[in-house]
Order: structure tokens, then C-alpha cells, then sequence
């Protein structure tokens, strides 16, 4: 993970630095209070993403220019300036979107070579993000968005290839056309040439009238294939000819219409290697991969996750009229994920969480046991991945264990049946098997516990099971490591 830049709360009140450090915390962004006095040090220790001025310092503008390579943003209602470098004033309490915004200003003053020259507020909502590599995405997306050329967007499933689709088509010049996509995966082959091209009356069977296909219905805006690595073969030599010549005809028809469309592929599987395999036509390839986007995988963008969550929380809360918060453990545990599932899964967890937890602030242990990476005091704990019939599996073989590696008690003056097992004879009047289990459980949970120490981890070894299970297994039953 990327080190971050801090941020430098200059001349805060008590109450604003509060606010400003509970919500840039959240966001994972560093902030530290400094005097205006201790500026230069500070600037010269650690080059900051930018200055916040909550006062009305008498001398701001020597101040702007005295750090001239440095952004500024100012609090509403303190001070104001003409200067380059002060992007602009933070409104309190805080609004969400502006605040991303001129942060995202902030970035863009210390690389000038990549600044959006729109800063795109749809861009910034849409490709969510502080991070390096989605910075870099939201560049590539504002400089080809006016061009004509064809856009090839690679990345593994759920990263949000749709959503990059979606921003080159909304900055672009055909924002007032159709945005069209098609998933060529999902039709049947015999299928995919009518949906992409449409048909004439009388085509084939069941073609009781003539149908625009998707070139037709994205005229004049953007048509978006995804999943172009699964598209048949013979239906890769037609979309080649139509992207040469910029003309198809539709299926049982003979007059050529005009493919006025802009056209995004976007695909999760490798084509080059497709191609070694014959599986999809080169000169397709090239042509579509005038300008590759590579969206990355979040394993590899965690820094984003707390905006990420921000945003699509602001998403889902409308549908379950309800709300969330994170501890800062529950964020840091979130963060050491590797989300095979990319940001996709992240949602899926989310709406889980909103289901669940709705209203309530979400802790390390309201996290579902995947998710865990971290334990009660911070410490990062190795997980080993299991499904859910495992996971099932292995609380029994650990519940197992601790009855089979249990000692045999015997009575002398009684001789001993191994067919009855060590607890000896069941009871004539019966007994309650998941109370004395419960029983059972806390009693080796509390031994475990004293010989070694109330050292958490060294009792989960000598019972053959998982820390945080452990852990779990001791706040339900109120047990702590005294004992």
C-alpha cells in the first residue's frame, strides 16, 4: 500500500480540527494540527497533499506564497484568496463530494502533467478514489473520451470495466447519444448477429417484423461490448468488417447503414492469449486495442476501500433506508482483504451488512469470519480460506479435538467399558446434551486458558483451533484471560 502525504490543519479551533480529522481518517487520509509557526519545518520534513487554513491569519497571503508549490484549501467564512495555489474553500459541516473534489485538486496541483483539465465531477464520483491507479484511470478516461479511437478495457471480473465504459461516454462529446451495452457471453451465437446488427421481416423464423439491433439503437452515442473475448468466431469476422468499412447490413436485409457509434470492448480474460490458442482473430484485436484501459484489481487499490465504502453506502442507503459506520478496526481489517471478488464483492458485503447491522456501527467481530484479518487488539492474523460447509467443518473438528485429546478419569473400584467413551454412563433420567456440551466447552476453553497463562493465542494451539474463534468463543461465554 502506498504511503500517504499528510495533510496540515493549520490554525483549527478544537471543534474544526475534530471534524475534519474524524472525516479524513475515515476517508484514509493522515491530518496533523501544526502551527503556522512550525509550517516550514513541517512542509520541509514531509511534503504535504496540502494545507487547510481554519482561521483568519492576519498574513495568508505571504503565507500562499511563501509555500508556493504547496495546495491550500481554506474553511468557508475564513480567509479567501486569489493565489494559484489556493484551490478552494471546504464548506462546514462537511459535504462529501466537495471534499473528494478538492482533494482530488489538491493531487492534481502535484502532478501537473496528469491534471483532468475538466475535473470532471462525474469522473470523481464515478471512479472512486485517491489512490495512484485510479488516478491514472481517470486520465486515460478524460484524454480519449473526445477522440474517436476504439477503447479496450481489460481487468478482472467486478472490477467496474461498465463504469469506466459509462465515464468515457458521459465527458465525451456524444453524452447526448445512447449509452448501449451488450454482453456478448450472455446471447446465444445464432442469437448475437441479430441483437448487434438487428433483422429484416421475414429473416428467419419468428422474425415477424424488422428489429434495429444495438449499431442501430447506440447511433449517434456509444456502444459497449462487453465480454468481447467470448464472442464467436464468425461473428469476430463480422464486427471487423463493420468497424473497417463503419457499415452492416441487417440480418436478411441488403441496405448498408452507417455505424455512427463509438465503440468500448471490454473483456476479463487475456486475449493475446486467446489469439495463441486461435480462439480469437488478431486483426480483431489490434483493432479494438487502439487505446487499452487496464482497470486494477482492488487488492491492489486498498488504500480506496474507505472511499469506496463512502460511496457506495451513499448508493445503497436510499434502497434500505438505513445507514452504516465503521470502527477504524473493522476499516483496517477490510483493507488486508484480497476481494477475489473485487469491488463487486465489496457491495455484495455492504448490502449483507446493511441487512444486518442496519444503523448500528460495524466492529471487527460484525464482519462476516472471511473478513477478519486483524484480531481484537490490531495485530494482523494469517487467515486460511474457507468455504462455508469448511468453515462449518472446521468448529467441529475443533469442538472434536478437544473431546478426543480429552483425559480418561477412571474409578479404581470400577472397571473401565471403552465401548461407553471416557464420559462413562449416560444417566438414567437423560441429560441435556447442549447444556453439558456448553459446559464442557467453557471448562477446556478456561483450562486451556490457565496453563498457558491467559495467552490467547498458545490456548487456540493446545485446542486445535483458530484464534479468532477463540476469541469469539470467549466473549460469547464471557470468559476473559484471567480466567
Amino acid at each position: 500500500m502506498e504511503s500517504r502525504s499528510p495533510i496540515y490543519l493549520v490554525d483549527t479551533s478544537q471543534e474544526q480540527y475534530d471534524t475534519l480529522a474524524t472525516v479524513l481518517h475515515f476517508i484514509g487520509e493522515t491530518c496533523e494540527a501544526v502551527a503556522s509557526v512550525d509550517l516550514l519545518n513541517k512542509v520541509n520534513e514531509h511534503n504535504p497533499l496540502c494545507i487547510i487554513l481554519g482561521g483568519a491569519i492576519a498574513s495568508s497571503e505571504d503565507l500562499f506564497k511563501d509555500f508556493s508549490n504547496t495546495p491550500f484549501l481554506t474553511l468557508s467564512g475564513q480567509v479567501t484568496s486569489t493565489e494559484r495555489n489556493h484551490l478552494g474553500v471546504l464548506s462546514l459541516p462537511i459535504v462529501y463530494a466537495e471534499l473528494t473534489q478538492l482533494l482530488h485538486y489538491c493531487q492534481s496541483f502535484h502532478n501537473p502533467d496528469k491534471k483532468l483539465q475538466k475535473a470532471n465531477k462525474y469522473l470523481m464520483s464515478s471512479l472512486v478514489g485517491r489512490g495512484l491507479r485510479i488516478q491514472e484511470i481517470r486520465y486515460l478516461v478524460e484524454q480519449v473520451s473526445d477522440s474517436k479511437a476504439n477503447v479496450l478495457i481489460l481487468g478482472e471480473s467486478g472490477t467496474g470495466k461498465e463504469v469506466v465504459a459509462r465515464a468515457i461516454h458521459e465527458i465525451s462529446n456524444r453524452k447526448k447519444g445512447p449509452f448501449v451495452p451488450i454482453n456478448c457471453g450472455a446471447i446465444p451465437a445464432e442469437l448475437l448477429e441479430s441483437e448487434l446488427f438487428g433483422h429484416e421481416k421475414g429473416a428467419f423464423t419468428g422474425a415477424f417484423s424488422a428489429r434495429k439491433g444495438r449499431f442501430e439503437l447506440a447511433a449517434g452515442g456509444t456502444l459497449f461490448l462487453d465480454e468481447i473475448g467470448d464472442m464467436p468466431m464468425p461473428m469476430q469476422v463480422k464486427l471487423l468488417r463493420v468497424l473497417q468499412e463503419r457499415t452492416f447490413e441487417r440480418v436478411g436485409g441488403t441496405k448498408s447503414l452507417q455505424a455512427d457509434v463509438r465503440v468500448v470492448a471490454a473483456t476479463h480474460r487475456d486475449l493475446e492469449a486467446l489469439i495463441t490458442e486461435g480462439k480469437f482473430r488478431e486483426d480483431l484485436y489490434y483493432r479494438l486495442n487502439v487505446f487499452p484501459i487496464e482497470k486494477p484489481a482492488l487488492r491492489d487499490r486498498q488504500e480506496d476501500i474507505p472511499l469506496l465504502l463512502q460511496e457506495l453506502l451513499s448508493r445503497l442507503e436510499g434502497d434500505h433506508k438505513a445507514t452504516l459506520r465503521f470502527t477504524q478496526r473493522a476499516l483496517d481489517s477490510l483493507m488486508k482483504h484480497d476481494w477475489p471478488g473485487n469491488v463487486r464483492e465489496l457491495s455484495n458485503l455492504l448490502e449483507r451488512l446493511l441487512i444486518l447491522h442496519a444503523n448500528k456501527i460495524i466492529d471487527l467481530g460484525d464482519l462476516p469470519i472471511k473478513y477478519r484479518h486483524i484480531d481484537a487488539q490490531g495485530d494482523f492474523v494469517e487467515q486460511i480460506q474457507y468455504s462455508p460447509e469448511e468453515e462449518a467443518l472446521a468448529e467441529r473438528d475443533a469442538l472434536c479435538g478437544m473431546f478426543g485429546d480429552a483425559p480418561v478419569v477412571s474409578d479404581e473400584s470400577e472397571s473401565f467399558d471403552e465401548s461407553l467413551g471416557f464420559l462413562g454412563h449416560l444417566p438414567a433420567e437423560g441429560m441435556n446434551l447442549k447444556s453439558k456440551l456448553t459446559e464442557f466447552e467453557i471448562e477446556m476453553i478456561r483450562q486451556a486458558l490457565e496453563s498457558q497463562d491467559g495467552v490467547v493465542s498458545h490456548a487456540a494451539e493446545l485446542l486445535s483451533m483458530r484464534r479468532t474463534t477463540l476469541v469469539e468463543k470467549m466473549k460469547k461465554y464471557g470468559l476473559n484471560k484471567d480466567g
